[in-house]
This record gives C-alpha cells, structure tokens and sequence, in this order.
C-alpha cells in the first residue's frame, strides 16, 4: 500500500529529531497503443492504493477522472508545448486555466513539470525553460493557485557529467547560465528539484564499474560498499549516490535546502539479445527495493534527514517509445490491468520475516568480534540495510543496554530474514554467523525461531501498527546508537 507517512518526532534521550515522510508515486506516460480509459486507469490506481501520480502532460479525461480521488497529481507541460509558453506570459496565462485552475479543487493538482530532461534532450529550448517556469507561476499567482502548485523541471543526471564521487558531482558548465536562474526560481518559490534517476542507465553504461548488487539495492557486505573518498561516506545503493550527486551539484552552485523529489526511477523487465539486465527479476527486485527505501524515510548518505519522495517509471509498458527493446518494457502492469510481475506497493520492512526456507537458522552476532566492529556492523543494518530494528530500542522486549552481541544478533537476524531470498548474506565482515540454536528469549522472539508467526504481533513479524513508537523510531537510530550504546561501548 502506498502511504505517504508523517511520524512525529522521537526522542533518545536528550537529543530530538525530526522526520518528515516520503512517497512513492507513479508515472502515467502516453507512448501506449492501446492505453486504458481514463475511468480504468484511475480504477487501477485506487486497486493499488497509490495516492500520487505524475502525468506527463494534462490530459483532461485524466484529470476529470482523478477527480475527488484524494490522488495527489502532478501534470506536466510537455516539451513541445514548451516553446509557445516559454514565449508569451498569455499563453501561460491560457495553460493554467485551460489544464489546472479549470480542474481545482475537485481534482488535487500539487505541482507542475515543466518540460523533461529539457537541457539534455531539447536544448533548443533551454533559453525558455526559466522564462516558462516565471510566466506559469505568475499564472498561478493571478488564479490564487501558487501556494497549491509548485512547479518545476525534471532533469537527466546527463546534467551531472561525473556522478562519482557524489561530494564533487557538479552540474554541465554549459547550462550554467540557465541553471543559475532556475536554482534561483526553486528557492524562491519552495519548490524542489526535480530528478530523473535511473541507475538501469548508469549501471548498463558503466560496464561492470559497479556490481549489478549496487543499482538494485542488494546487500553488499559492509567491507565491500562504495564509499565517498573525500567525505567517507558509504553509499549502499546508487540511487542514493545519484541524489547526493544532486545535491552537491546545486551546493557547488551555492545553493543549499533545496529538497530533491525524483520524478522518475525504475528498471525495465525485458530487454533484447544484447541487454541482458533487462529482465522480470532483476525490475522486481529494484522496484520493490526502491518501494522499501523510499518509504522507510531514510535520507540519503550526506542528506539523511531529507526524505526523498519518488515517483516509480512507470504504469504501463510504452510500445510507441523510441530505441531498444528495454525502452518499451519499464511498465508494471499490462494495459489489461494484469500484473507484469507481483509488485507490493507497500513498506516492505512492515512484512512478516518468518521464511519457512529458514525456519530453524539464525543469523547471530559473533562473541568474539570487537565490540566497535559490531557497532559498526549495527550502524549499518539498522541504518541503511534497513533492518526492523524496533524491538531492540529502549522499553522494548529485545533492548539489552549492556549487551550489544544480544542486541546485534536481533538485527543481524531480521535483516538477513528479509534480504536472504534476494540476495542478502550472514557476514557482515565477519560480524555475524549462523546458528542453529534460536537465541530467542521471554517474549523477545527471533524471526526464524518456532514462536515467530506472520500473526503473533511479535516484533520478528514487524511492528504492531505502522504508527506505533516502535515503527517511527527507525531513522533515529544512529543518534540512538550514538547516544545510549556508545559510552556503553567505551567503557568495554
């Protein structure tokens, strides 16, 4: 179930945080032969409970159809439309009556993409696109809409030359002229930076730079991450590497607090002879990583209290796009409203970990690692492994202050529960190893263990409810560490 979550502030001791939730929305694009009924698609996504969706253009069936939904909608202004509002304050005038104030408040229009990928793709626009985002805000300004619609544009990470390492990524000089005024435009108005980050791309076009584990969110043991040379950050996954790559872009232009949402991401399910990571498993496993990542609210490395909301590419296979065989297959779901593959819109860290398969195994902190070796093995599958770890947070049945083999074992545990069907191990650099003895005790059950069920309610099978302390303190768990575990640690 797609949710766009809120959890309040949690507390550790003297130190507060604040958390603010993501979402995960989909792309409706129109390169579709045989494209549903506005009323069918619209019936999909209440069947799928997604509650934001992204238009590439305005197209009024859709949007009389996403009427008193509750859908969050963006609407876009596609390229070839560009020019003519880019040119002349009344045709944006004429735009925003005609594809957004005509449908507001009945149907919930949020924000305004403005073009895509203009710089890389149509860069005979570019000297347009600010031109274009001025005269539609003033639009909005005159309708009494600017304060319920934002706008933007989304870019390529073509923009950003070299990606990596993310702390020296920098915009195209090329574009310096037009970028400096759009980052203007952004902060001026709150409005975000909009991302198209496809790792598919980045890891087809880098040859085996990258392990294929990387793009697709897979476990890698914790001696064998990415990591950041100048700021030593680890980066598990690369799309978080491409949203810091964003970030710093826009920091070497001096501009900071700029929020990223990433308008497009998402990996293609079938390819040709020559495009063999174009394929069911390899799509499934990052869009329901992607899914869990996003929903989970941890930031990114350098960025970690900006939760990065995501708009998944896309619905419906596009047979009338251009190129390869693998640009006509990123949908996840058929035109006759069949499943491509099973996709769990939902945050799957809430899942029940209890696989029958490793029913008897557990996945259990080694006694004889060094007691900062296990810290940082913690920090790691609680924070970007994005273990269940909220058993072992203070007050709760698994939480043992001076015993961090204990507590370990608890997260090592649930992860390697969660990850192991798609790839997730028992190493943590050589952190933890596998037991047949379930280390299970009073009502602290393990996953794995014969007391863990899907119905239980213990915290192996995931918090009681989504709103619960226990589910909202995950992302403040290194400040947790740092606060309560660490002198603990010291002192041994």
């Amino acid at each position: 179930m797609l949710l766009y979550l809120i959890f309040p502030c949690i507390k550790y001791v003297a130190v507060s945080c604040s958390i603010v939730g993501a979402f995960v929305g989909i792309n409706i694009g129109t390169g579709v032969s045989d494209l549903p009924s506005a009323s069918d698609i619209v019936s999909t996504l209440k069947t799928m409970k997604i509650q934001h969706v992204r238009l590439v253009d305005s197209d009024h069936q859709m949007l009389v159809a996403l009427a008193n939904t509750g859908i969050e909608v963006m609407v876009g202004v596609p390229n070839d439309q560009l020019l003519r509002v880019g040119q002349s304050r009344p045709a944006a005038v004429d735009w925003v009556n005609k594809n957004v104030a005509a449908y507001i408040p009945a149907t919930n229009i949020t924000y305004i993409a403005v073009g895509d990928e203009v710089l890389t793709s149509l860069p005979n626009a570019a000297l347009v696109l600010v031109p274009a985002l001025q005269f539609l805000q003033s639009a909005l300004l005159a309708a009494n809409l600017n304060t319920q619609v934002k706008l933007s544009s989304p870019h390529s990470m073509d923009m950003i030359p070299k990606a990596f390492p993310p702390s020296t990524a920098t915009f195209n000089s090329t574009w310096s002229s037009v970028m400096l005024p759009y980052l203007q435009f952004l902060k001026s108005t709150g409005s975000s930076f909009m991302l198209n980050a496809q790792p598919y791309y980045s890891y087809v076009g880098g040859q085996g730079v990258f392990p294929l584990e990387y793009a697709l969110f897979r476990s890698l043991n914790p001696n064998s991450q990415v990591a950041d040379p100048n700021t030593n950050l680890f980066y598990t996954n690369m799309f978080d590497a491409m949203v810091d790559a964003a970030y710093n872009s826009m920091k070497a232009m001096n501009f900071t607090n700029i929020s990223v949402i990433v308008t497009a991401s998402g990996w293609p399910w079938r390819g040709g002879r020559n495009e063999p990571a174009a394929d069911v498993d390899n799509a499934l496993a990052y869009n329901t990583n992607l899914i869990r990542h996003v929903l989970n609210n941890s930031g990114t490395p350098s960025q970690p209290d900006n939760q990065v909301s995501t708009y998944l590419f896309e619905l419906f296979n596009e047979d009338r796009r251009a190129g390869p065989v693998s640009e006509q297959n990123w949908g996840i779901m058929f035109t006759n409203a069949s499943a491509v593959y099973s996709l769990t819109f939902e945050d799957v860290a809430t899942n029940n970990t209890d696989s029958p398969a490793l029913r008897g195994m557990f996945c259990v902190a080694n006694s004889s690692a060094t007691h900062s070796a296990l810290k940082q093995s913690l920090d790691w599958v609680c924070g970007p492994g994005s273990a269940n770890c909220s058993a072992i947070q203070p007050g709760q049945q698994c939480y043992k202050a001076d015993d961090i083999v204990a507590v370990a074992s608890y997260a090592f545990n649930d992860y390697y529960h969660r990850t192991q069907a798609s790839g997730g191990t028992c190493n943590f650099n050589g952190t933890a190893t596998i037991s047949s003895t379930d280390p299970s005790h009073g009502s602290c059950v393990f996953a794995g263990s014969n007391g863990a069920n899907g119905s239980s309610g213990d915290a192996a099978a995931g918090p009681v409810s989504q709103d619960s302390f226990a589910s909202q303190s995950q992302s403040c768990w290194l400040t947790y560490l740092a606060a309560v575990l660490l002198p603990v640690v010291l002192l041994m």
